[in-house]
């Protein structure tokens, strides 16, 4: 670097200044990174509700051997 009666020189700077910005972006600004999300097939989403709870156990069993008669 270059100094021009204690100061940096221009556009010299300005370039510092842009790196750090963008440097500072890309490692702390937090990125949404997309995911993609795999789809449940419908029994995980019966035993799923199950669990937690939504539905009763005869309500499940029902459930269950209407999916299974569908294949």
């Amino acid at each position: 670097m270059h100094f021009y009666d204690g100061h940096f020189g221009g556009m010299h700077l300005i370039w510092w200044i842009i790196w750090i910005i963008l440097l500072a972006w890309i490692f702390f600004i937090p990125a949404d990174i997309p995911y993609q999300k795999t789809k449940d097939n419908p029994m995980d989403i019966l035993k799923k509700r199950f669990a937690k709870g939504e539905i009763s156990k005869e309500e499940y069993e029902e459930s269950k051997k209407i999916l299974k008669s569908d294949n």
